[in-house]
């Protein structure tokens, strides 16, 4: 994967943790979402944070001091 493609799924990534993030925040708001989709939208919340950062360790090369 070159980077300019691991740039632009960097980008799809946090646009899709942004959305999740929103509608989270609407089930709670609305109170029509049951425990367990909460619940299932968080955990996909967190699988997409964490490829967020495997993806931005891996633009950053190691420095070694």
């Amino acid at each position: 994967m070159t980077a300019e493609d691991t740039m632009r799924r960097l980008e799809l990534l946090r646009l899709e943790h942004r959305d999740m993030d929103m509608a989270i925040g609407a089930l709670i708001v609305s109170g029509t979402g049951d425990q367990l989709q909460l619940a299932r939208l968080k955990k996909r919340k967190l699988r997409l944070r964490d490829e967020i950062a495997i993806l931005e360790d891996s633009l950053i090369p190691d420095i070694i001091a």
